[in-house]
């Protein structure tokens, strides 16, 4: 007998067109809430009625999810703070074509994609892409 995730991922496992795709859509390769539901209900469909998966496996996956989650949140958080502490300090930054570029930070915004910051009007700017804060 396989494993029910062994089956939900032979299941999920994409053509050669869709990972194209999907290689567009998600570059880090790092599966959200989203994609650990989508995997844990085509375990719940592939199962055999017969021999239905252990419930408690499921409860620790979904433990184990909601406390990456709470990390994950943690993290966003903290670098949030620390983004937020920058403004009104000056920033080296590196900028497009590799050119080191200097400024004042004057605000932070946060999406799903992480935390960046305006400099002198310059939106976009990621905290990796900071090279020195004074």
């Amino acid at each position: 007998m396989t494993s029910p995730i062994a089956t939900a991922a032979a299941a999920t496992t994409p053509t050669s067109k869709e990972s194209t795709e999907k290689a567009v859509e998600n570059p880090n390769g790092v599966l959200g809430q989203n994609d650990f539901l989508k995997l844990m209900i085509a375990q719940l469909q592939a199962q055999n009625p017969l021999e239905p998966g252990n419930s408690n496996e499921y409860i620790n996956e979904i433990e184990q999810m909601t406390q990456v989650e709470q990390m994950t949140n943690m993290a966003n958080a903290n670098e949030l703070s620390g983004a937020v502490q920058m403004i009104g300090h000056k920033v080296s930054y590196n900028g497009t074509g590799g050119q080191v570029m200097t400024g004042t930070v004057e605000s932070v915004q946060s999406s799903a994609s992480g935390t960046t910051v305006t400099v002198e009007g310059v939106t976009g700017i990621t905290l990796t892409s900071l090279t020195n804060v004074e």
